[in-house]
């Protein structure tokens, strides 16, 4: 079990961050990025289990800025929420949440090499992290809704990065998945036979097999990028 801390942002703001340690020494640093529904349950057991793998895992509260202490369920009302929230922090004047994320990547950095992993909204942040932000050695979006649509799909990672989709997500499209892995023949793509959030075990889209094997890549790529 991690427990809550306070993070300094570069402008001064505090904001909350879970941290979840290995019971010894860590095999790097790992940086979680939620979904739209906040550093809930869902995201704090993912933190833990990274943990559990031997990673120190920090989980930044990406909605601080326009709304503190959210952790939501998966609900349609918890969805629109959760959406109107993600609208207003992507609506924040350049750079938004990123120093955040920095600060995160920064506190992970104890753990040894960084990589940074997001769902969701935090694939989209993880793929703009893996091409802005420094102090990453690997980044692993899972179905980062836009990060395959015209402006970030062109961004330039400055570190490897796997990407997580799933073939039946009607927030990204196919076709979309497919123009941005001829545009970022660099990135491994992996497609699965499942919907959007399907590494989600509180989510109806949830895909077990799915969500074990693209957990496995990710584990694997991280073993050999932050080892």
């Amino acid at each position: 079990m991690g427990q809550m801390i306070e993070l300094t942002s570069a402008d001064g703001l505090k904001f909350p961050a879970y941290v979840a340690q290995p019971s010894g020494k860590p095999r790097g640093g790992l940086v979680v990025l939620q979904e739209i529904f906040g550093v809930n349950s869902h995201i704090r057991s993912v933190a833990d289990g990274y943990a559990a793998d031997g990673y120190f895992v920090v989980a930044p509260a990406t909605f601080h800025r326009a709304k503190t202490g959210v952790e939501l369920g998966y609900t349609e009302a918890d969805m629109a929420a959760g959406f109107g929230l993600k609208t207003a922090v992507e609506a924040l004047p350049a750079p938004g949440v990123m120093p955040d994320i920095q600060a995160a990547i920064d506190h992970a950095a104890q753990g040894g090499k960084v990589g940074i992993v997001g769902y969701c909204w935090g694939g989209l942040l993880t793929w703009r992290s893996a091409c802005t932000l420094k102090g990453l050695s690997a980044a692993v979006p899972y179905y980062g809704g836009g990060m395959t649509a015209e402006g970030d799909a062109s961004r330039a990672p400055t570190v490897p990065v796997m990407a997580h989709f799933g073939d039946q997500d009607h927030w990204i499209p196919l076709d979309t998945v497919e123009a941005f892995k001829k545009a970022q023949p660099g990135v491994a793509v992996h497609v699965y036979k499942a919907n959007h959030g399907f590494n989600c075990d509180q989510r109806g889209s949830y895909n077990e097999s799915a969500a074990k094997l693209a957990r496995e890549r990710t584990l694997a790529f991280f073993a050999q990028h932050l080892g």
